[in-house]
Protein backbone atom coordinates (compact mmCIF):
# COMPACT_ATOMS: atom_id res chain seq x y z
CA UNK A 1 0.00 0.00 0.00
CA UNK A 2 1.17 3.51 -0.83
CA UNK A 3 0.77 6.96 0.74
CA UNK A 4 0.25 10.11 -1.33
CA UNK A 5 1.02 13.58 0.05
CA UNK A 6 0.19 16.80 -1.76
CA UNK A 7 0.01 20.48 -0.83
CA UNK A 8 -2.12 23.09 -2.56
CA UNK A 9 -2.13 26.87 -2.08
CA UNK A 10 -5.54 28.23 -3.06
CA UNK A 11 -6.28 31.94 -3.39
CA UNK A 12 -9.64 31.67 -1.64
CA UNK A 13 -10.79 31.84 1.99
CA UNK A 14 -11.01 28.65 4.06
CA UNK A 15 -14.82 28.91 4.11
CA UNK A 16 -14.94 28.65 0.29
CA UNK A 17 -12.42 25.82 0.14
CA UNK A 18 -14.43 23.93 2.75
CA UNK A 19 -17.62 24.36 0.73
CA UNK A 20 -15.84 23.08 -2.37
CA UNK A 21 -14.97 19.91 -0.44
CA UNK A 22 -18.36 19.22 1.18
CA UNK A 23 -21.16 21.03 -0.68
CA UNK A 24 -22.58 19.05 -3.64
CA UNK A 25 -23.40 22.26 -5.52
CA UNK A 26 -19.74 23.37 -5.42
CA UNK A 27 -18.46 19.84 -6.07
CA UNK A 28 -20.57 19.56 -9.21
CA UNK A 29 -19.37 22.98 -10.40
CA UNK A 30 -15.69 22.00 -10.22
CA UNK A 31 -16.31 18.64 -11.86
CA UNK A 32 -16.87 15.68 -9.50
CA UNK A 33 -20.63 15.38 -9.94
CA UNK A 34 -23.13 14.07 -9.65
CA UNK A 35 -22.24 14.23 -5.96
CA UNK A 36 -23.77 13.28 -2.63
CA UNK A 37 -21.81 14.88 0.21
CA UNK A 38 -22.07 16.96 3.38
CA UNK A 39 -19.90 17.73 6.39
CA UNK A 40 -21.34 15.31 8.93
CA UNK A 41 -19.52 12.37 10.49
CA UNK A 42 -21.02 9.13 9.19
CA UNK A 43 -22.21 10.57 5.89
CA UNK A 44 -21.83 8.09 3.07
CA UNK A 45 -20.76 10.12 0.07
CA UNK A 46 -20.59 9.52 -3.66
CA UNK A 47 -18.60 11.43 -6.26
CA UNK A 48 -18.77 11.07 -10.04
CA UNK A 49 -22.11 9.31 -9.58
CA UNK A 50 -20.61 6.69 -7.25
CA UNK A 51 -17.33 5.86 -9.04
CA UNK A 52 -15.70 7.14 -5.85
CA UNK A 53 -17.58 6.52 -2.62
CA UNK A 54 -16.97 6.27 1.10
CA UNK A 55 -17.76 7.65 4.54
CA UNK A 56 -16.84 10.80 6.44
CA UNK A 57 -15.05 9.51 9.56
CA UNK A 58 -13.79 12.79 11.08
CA UNK A 59 -15.06 16.31 10.52
CA UNK A 60 -13.75 19.53 12.06
CA UNK A 61 -15.58 22.23 10.07
CA UNK A 62 -13.28 24.44 8.02
CA UNK A 63 -10.21 22.66 9.44
CA UNK A 64 -10.13 18.91 8.76
CA UNK A 65 -12.01 16.30 6.77
CA UNK A 66 -11.08 12.60 6.99
CA UNK A 67 -12.81 10.11 4.73
CA UNK A 68 -12.74 6.40 3.95
CA UNK A 69 -12.45 6.16 0.16
CA UNK A 70 -13.27 3.29 -2.17
CA UNK A 71 -12.57 3.18 -5.88
CA UNK A 72 -13.21 0.37 -8.31
CA UNK A 73 -13.15 -3.04 -6.64
CA UNK A 74 -11.00 -2.17 -3.61
CA UNK A 75 -11.65 -4.64 -0.80
CA UNK A 76 -10.70 -2.16 1.92
CA UNK A 77 -10.84 1.62 2.04
CA UNK A 78 -8.05 4.09 1.65
CA UNK A 79 -8.04 7.11 3.99
CA UNK A 80 -8.12 10.64 2.54
CA UNK A 81 -7.33 13.52 4.91
CA UNK A 82 -7.76 17.18 3.97
CA UNK A 83 -6.38 19.77 6.42
CA UNK A 84 -6.97 23.48 5.82
CA UNK A 85 -4.80 26.36 7.06
CA UNK A 86 -5.22 30.11 6.53
CA UNK A 87 -2.12 31.39 4.79
CA UNK A 88 -1.22 34.63 2.99
CA UNK A 89 -4.84 35.68 2.43
CA UNK A 90 -5.76 32.25 1.07
CA UNK A 91 -5.81 28.62 2.12
CA UNK A 92 -3.14 25.93 2.26
CA UNK A 93 -4.56 22.44 1.82
CA UNK A 94 -2.42 19.62 3.18
CA UNK A 95 -3.66 16.40 1.64
CA UNK A 96 -2.75 12.86 2.71
CA UNK A 97 -4.09 9.71 1.05
CA UNK A 98 -3.12 6.51 2.87
CA UNK A 99 -3.62 2.82 2.14
CA UNK A 100 -3.73 3.29 -1.63
CA UNK A 101 -3.29 -0.03 -3.48
CA UNK A 102 0.17 -0.21 -5.05
CA UNK A 103 -1.14 -0.94 -8.56
CA UNK A 104 -3.39 2.17 -8.48
CA UNK A 105 -1.07 4.63 -6.71
CA UNK A 106 0.40 6.36 -9.77
CA UNK A 107 -3.00 6.92 -11.39
CA UNK A 108 -4.56 8.02 -8.09
CA UNK A 109 -1.74 10.49 -7.42
CA UNK A 110 -2.17 12.07 -10.86
CA UNK A 111 -5.94 11.94 -10.48
CA UNK A 112 -5.82 14.20 -7.43
CA UNK A 113 -3.96 16.81 -9.48
CA UNK A 114 -5.92 16.43 -12.72
CA UNK A 115 -9.47 15.68 -11.54
CA UNK A 116 -9.92 16.70 -7.91
CA UNK A 117 -7.75 19.20 -6.06
CA UNK A 118 -6.39 20.81 -9.23
CA UNK A 119 -9.85 21.55 -10.68
CA UNK A 120 -11.15 22.57 -7.24
CA UNK A 121 -8.30 25.12 -7.00
CA UNK A 122 -8.90 26.38 -10.55
CA UNK A 123 -12.64 26.74 -9.88
CA UNK A 124 -12.20 28.73 -6.68
CA UNK A 125 -9.50 30.96 -8.08
CA UNK A 126 -11.59 31.82 -11.14
CA UNK A 127 -14.70 32.85 -9.13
Amino acid sequence: MKTIKQTYHIKAPISEVWQALVNPKYIEEWGAGPAQMDDNVGTQFKLWGGDIHGTNIEVVPEKKLVQEWYSGNWSEPSIATFELFAEHGGTRVEFLHENVPDQDAKDIEEGWKDYYLGPLKDFLESK
